[in-house]
């Protein structure tokens, strides 16, 4: 059987900090609830009864217990702070990046006169030998 999840030994600057979380409450919800567990755990508390005292999600509970004290064992105070990344994931890679940029920043080769000169005054479009696919693998 595995030895149970505990948080190492808390120096006094953790201890303080965690003490201050807690008290105050000012922090985000989350961050509360972390301190709390790890303070929770140091008193000599075991992950089922941390679970219950800071109601952690029902999901995952005692899981979420033991990541906190994992994270805290590995990273220290810096486990309090969710890492939550928000947005879109993105659609170009690393090693295309370098060509958007090369690409944004130079001009045509074919636009040897200004842009306004080349545009078709009826169509309001460029000549068709002027355009070019978004795509260039796209037939």
């Amino acid at each position: 059987m595995a030895e149970p999840v505990k948080v190492r030994r808390l120096t006094d600057q953790e201890g303080q900090r965690l003490q201050q979380i807690v008290r105050r409450g000012s922090t985000g919800s989350v961050r509360l609830r972390r301190a709390m567990m790890i303070l929770a755990s140091a008193g000599g508390n075991r992950v089922p009864v941390i679970a219950q005292v800071v109601q952690a999600d029902e999901d995952a509970d005692e899981d979420t217990v033991r990541e906190v004290l994992h994270r805290f064992n590995e990273i220290g105070l810096a486990c309090l702070g969710p890492q939550w990344a928000g947005g879109r994931p993105r659609l170009l890679g690393p090693d295309q990046d370098d060509l958007v940029a090369a690409t944004a920043t130079t001009r045509p080769a074919t636009l040897d006169q200004p842009l306004h000169a080349l545009v078709d005054p009826q169509t309001r479009r460029l000549p068709a030998h002027h355009r070019r696919r978004a795509d260039p693998d796209r037939p």
